[in-house]
């Protein structure tokens, strides 16, 4: 049985230190390398769970702190258990520290941390695979369009406002993907409605990105996160075989 460490790294940027974690087999052999990408509740236990989970499938996973310049991680102090409805002062720190992360940033540590795969010594010399939650999904959208040779698989999954009428909406960046990818979309996802889930589709297709956009009947924002009042265990166990799936055709 594969054993998985997860060895803490500082990643610099820019901008400063990037406090991650770094989730690799101990059999001393390189692995493909994913980047996964945190939802807004940040890094915290739950999602070191979800990185050891892809990394025992046979993966080497970044998983950084995307909210480093607040500090490290938690920048958010968060209960054990997340209810949406009964915690607002939650979202109430929260969005402001999203709002603060541009698209411009963003990218900037994304330079960053596909240098930090690829410079390990547990990852292969091939491209990379992408998985982002929420806001991550976002992440993972604008990443693959900015770095088109280093990124050949990118899913998202229960990921909000992907295709706005906003000048830097993340799906206009679709021609400049090469990369396959996956979108795992909650019907009851409020943050995503369909005319977005179409924008999207359609921007994609305009593209000639190979691509994949599957809506999980009965889930809400958040399905993945077993830590929240949103998990939905069916529909969490079909992202791990979509995203497992991509991962194995595409690296």
């Amino acid at each position: 049985m594969t054993t998985v460490r997860a060895t803490p790294v500082d990643i610099i940027t820019q901008d400063g230190i990037a406090d991650a974690y770094l989730f690799h087999s101990d059999d001393g052999l390189p692995h493909p390398p994913v980047l996964m990408y945190m939802d807004a509740f940040g890094l915290r236990p739950h999602m070191k769970k979800m990185a050891s989970r892809l990394a025992e499938a046979g993966y080497t996973v970044l998983l950084p702190n995307v909210f480093h310049r607040h500090g490290r991680a938690p920048v958010v102090e968060l209960p054990p258990f997340i209810d949406f409805a009964g915690r607002p002062e939650i979202f109430e720190k929260i969005i402001p520290i999203m709002k603060a992360l541009t698209p411009e940033l963003a990218m900037r540590d994304a330079e960053a941390y596909l240098r930090a795969l690829a410079d390990s010594r547990h990852t292969t010399d091939g491209p990379v695979g992408i998985t982002g939650y929420c806001m991550g999904a976002a992440l993972a959208l604008r990443t693959a369009g900015a770095f088109p040779d280093r990124v050949a698989a990118a899913a998202g999954f229960h990921g909000g406002n992907l295709a706005t009428d906003k000048p830097d909406s993340p799906h206009l960046v679709a021609d400049r993907i090469t990369a396959e990818t996956y979108f795992g979309h909650a019907d009851q996802d409020h943050s995503l409605p369909p005319e977005q889930i179409d924008r999207l589709d359609a921007a994609l297709s305009a593209a000639g990105v190979r691509h994949l956009t599957e809506v999980y009947t009965g889930a809400h924002h958040g399905y993945t996160q077993s830590d929240t009042s949103a998990h939905h265990p069916e529909a969490t166990e079909r992202h791990w075989a979509a995203l497992l799936n991509l991962l194995k055709r595409a690296l």
